[in-house]
């Protein structure tokens, strides 16, 4: 059983929630307007980084596309005069700067297309709309009982998914949705595997798991259809907005937001704890909860989305849960991601960011319990509480549901058992990542204390005083040596041959040498200096320190003046003789 499949020649497994950032590093002017330059890097590595080129009118043309979010960006006002001066320049850069910070933070506009496009063209230049229209196509070929209505453009946050509303030409009522998303990173389900789990779907009946009508998949994507809902997801019920409007116009910004009331919460939390449940106690992998993935029927809610993990999709939270290493199983995921759901259903938005540990007032204290066992820092750090535990609290402990549909969810044992594997690699990927960002903050955090001003402070002071102390140690070791080697010198008696005190010795520079003569006639030997006896023999060395006293007395008395003129006579010159 090939659980783990190399992906196709070629093709690059691309994870799109990685964040990107961007700095801009320096600016050159052209003739007419002004470029510039870019480093734009994915996550945390810095191998992981390239270059782009950017002019003003490019942040605009982004920026006009970014209003449909409803967002108030702060993009540098425009200037027609004096665009080119420096100091202008320089504080455009900032403003950029500011720009880009705000873009690749905000958890909906650094996963949308636009964002990506304009800061690593080369991996997002693909029409994924067209592959998409191909694929489609080519599945109509074979199941001509299908027609497409229209495509819904940018109906998810997913940049290599993408929806098309559908009809069967038996019931031309009834709408439904068809999805079609690429293969992800997390794929580790041999292609054989990978499509049974996927026809697996449309067999699948729980009531709150949203029903399959048919699915696919091939060896880079899959194709899943479902119902078209009027009513919307549990996240369209939060904003107030209409299913088929633009992600971005429909959650980035919304005019209405509304919390839901306390028995909802209480009923829908319950409702999706126990399909979690389920769905964990069968080993079979979600982690793709969030309100936007719950489908609303009435008092009903439904999970959507299952195949996800079986393509191997990156979760929408994967980027806020892949900063806490006690969150690195799926079954932790589904929890974390829990309690952005009840956080998002209590205040009607989600949390600005986590981990929170100051919730604003809610409907019940009891919410806030739960919210601070799943989303505050002690929480994130230590582990997170398992679904059976949630469904012990007393938000939901109380909480009747009537299940009239009788699960029917039967894995195969060989299918079972690849599930388990390709679950245990998502985990495992899952752990090197976070490994990879718990170690990038250390170093980061030891980086920033380092060049802060109060550690520049202690440095200088620290080294002032090693400097002082290494000085002052120095001078202590030389004043030793010196008077040790007064003392040795004075015990032992053994020290170099020393001149008379009365005829101290000239300096090197006065002495006299033997100047070679050129033949013939042989030069006389040269004189002796006057004041050097050389009958006179040295004084035996002194057996005491006395001699040594009487050499630096005499060294001390020694003047240059008192030298005398020595008077050579030159016989090197050659004579020449008259005749």
């Amino acid at each position: 059983m090939a659980f783990m499949e190399k992906p196709t020649a070629g093709k690059i497994l691309l994870d799109d929630t990685v964040p990107l950032t961007a700095c801009i590093e320096a600016s050159q002017s052209q003739q007419s307007h002004t470029e510039y330059i870019i480093r734009v890097q994915r996550g945390v590595s810095s191998e992981n980084n390239w270059q782009i080129i950017r002019r003003y009118s490019d942040f605009d043309v982004l920026n006009n596309n970014l209003l449909i979010s409803g967002l108030t960006l702060p993009l540098p006002p425009k200037k027609l005069i004096g665009n080119m001066d420096r100091e202008f320049i320089a504080e455009r850069q900032k403003g950029l700067q500011n720009y880009l910070n705000v873009i690749t933070t905000h958890p909906m506009l650094s996963n949308c297309e636009l964002v990506k496009k304009f800061l690593d063209p080369n991996s997002y230049s693909v029409n994924y709309t067209e592959i998409a229209l191909q694929q489609v196509s080519m599945f109509f070929r074979s199941e001509p009982n299908w027609e497409v209505i229209e495509p819904l453009k940018d109906f998810g946050w997913r940049i290599r998914k993408r929806y098309f509303l559908i009809k069967s030409k038996d019931q031309n009522k009834e709408r439904q949705v068809l999805s079609w998303a690429d293969l992800g990173p997390d794929k580790f389900l041999s292609d054989r595997d990978l499509q049974s789990a996927i026809k697996f779907l449309s067999s699948l009946s729980h009531t709150h798991i949203y029903p399959v009508t048919f699915a696919m998949a091939n060896e880079t994507s899959a194709l899943v259809i479902r119902m078209y809902s009027e009513k919307g997801t549990l996240k369209d019920y939060i904003c107030k907005a209409k299913p088929k409007d633009l992600y971005l116009k429909k959650y980035c910004c919304p005019k209405k937001i509304q919390g839901l009331e306390l028995h909802q919460i209480r009923n829908f939390g319950r409702q999706i704890l126990e399909v979690l449940k389920f769905l964990h106690e069968r080993g079979f992998p979600y982690g793709h909860l969030h309100s936007a993935n719950v489908m609303l029927d009435g008092d009903t809610c439904r999970l959507l989305d299952l195949e996800n993990s079986l393509l191997g999709l990156p979760s929408f939270y994967r980027s806020f849960f892949s900063q806490f290493r006690k969150i690195n199983t799926l079954e932790s995921v589904d929890v974390y991601c829990f309690g952005h759901l009840l956080y998002e259903m209590t205040y009607g938005r989600p949390p600005d960011a986590v981990p929170v540990d100051s919730f604003p007032p809610a409907p019940s204290t009891s919410i806030v319990s739960v919210l601070q066992a799943i989303l505050s820092t002690d929480a994130c750090k230590t582990g997170l509480p398992t679904v059976c535990q949630l469904l012990q609290m007393p938000l939901f402990s109380d909480v009747q549901l009537f299940n009239s549909e009788k699960p029917q969810f039967k894995i195969p044992t060989k299918l079972k058992e690849s599930l388990k594997i390709a679950k245990e690699c998502i985990e495992k990927r899952l752990q090197e990542e976070q490994k990879l960002i718990y170690h990038h903050k250390r170093f980061t955090k030891a980086q920033s204390h380092h060049c802060s001003e109060e550690e520049k402070k202690k440095r200088k002071i620290l080294a002032r005083k090693k400097s002082r102390q290494f000085a002052n140690e120095n001078g202590e070791d030389h004043s030793a040596k010196y008077s040790s080697s007064n003392n040795n010198s004075a015990g032992s008696g053994a020290s170099s041959p020393l001149t008379s005190p009365s005829s101290p010795t000239p300096p090197p520079s006065l002495g006299v040498s033997s100047v070679p003569s050129p033949p013939p006639p042989p030069p006389p030997p040269p004189p002796a200096p006057p004041h050097l006896d050389m009958s006179a023999k040295a004084d035996p060395p002194p057996v005491n320190g006395a001699g040594r006293v009487a050499l630096l007395s005499s060294i001390q008395n020694f003047k240059k003046g008192a030298l005398k003129k020595t008077v050579i006579d030159d016989c090197s010159t050659p004579r020449i003789s008259s005749g």
